[in-house]
């Protein structure tokens, strides 16, 4: 009898959670069979944005080559809608070099593509926090702040974390 009753309640928690990742979907805007809506937003608001801006000064951070072999692989299931892989192979990284900002800026832009905002904001804020306030992941910081913030009803924050991107970009002097 108690295995019955396991039974029950197991399927009753399946059910549960099935409508709950249903209906968090829905209220994202975005479901697991369309991966390119989450990609994008993320390409045509975070990514094209910042790499046409990046004629200015750049900054990255030296990276351990397995850090650097693991954002590869989450690149290459990140284009391929894979963003439970990807996310998954950036926790990895982030235990050997927790405060990269490349890895946090990542994070932030797969957690964008899954339409979980809130983890999107955090990761950006944490990358912008630890990361140079010059170049491209300055600008993608900030256009991701301002997407993510928009998504969460601040729309004021949105527009600000946009302007905030245009400061990022900083180019070298004229010499007279």
């Amino acid at each position: 009898m108690a295995r019955k009753s396991d039974r029950t309640s197991y399927s009753g928690i399946s059910l549960a959670a099935a409508a709950a990742v249903s209906l968090l979907s829905a209220c994202a805007g975005w479901s697991p069979s369309d991966p390119a809506a989450g990609a994008g937003v993320v390409e045509t608001d975070v990514r094209t944005p910042a790499s046409q801006d990046s004629a200015g000064v750049q900054v990255f951070p030296l990276q351990n080559p397995a850090v650097k072999e693991l954002l590869a692989d989450a690149s290459s299931a990140e284009s391929v809608g894979d963003y439970g892989k990807a996310a998954v192979l950036l926790e990895r990284a982030l235990r050997i070099e927790p405060r990269d900002p490349e890895i946090l800026q990542s994070m932030a832009e797969v957690q964008l593509q899954n339409g979980d905002y809130e983890q999107a904001l955090n990761f950006a804020v944490r990358s912008y926090d630890s990361g140079p306030r010059v170049g491209e992941i300055c600008s993608r910081n900030w256009r991701t702040i301002g997407v993510a913030r928009e998504q969460l009803g601040d729309s004021a924050g949105a527009a600000d974390a946009v302007q905030r991107a245009s400061s990022c970009m900083s180019t070298r002097p004229e010499r007279l």
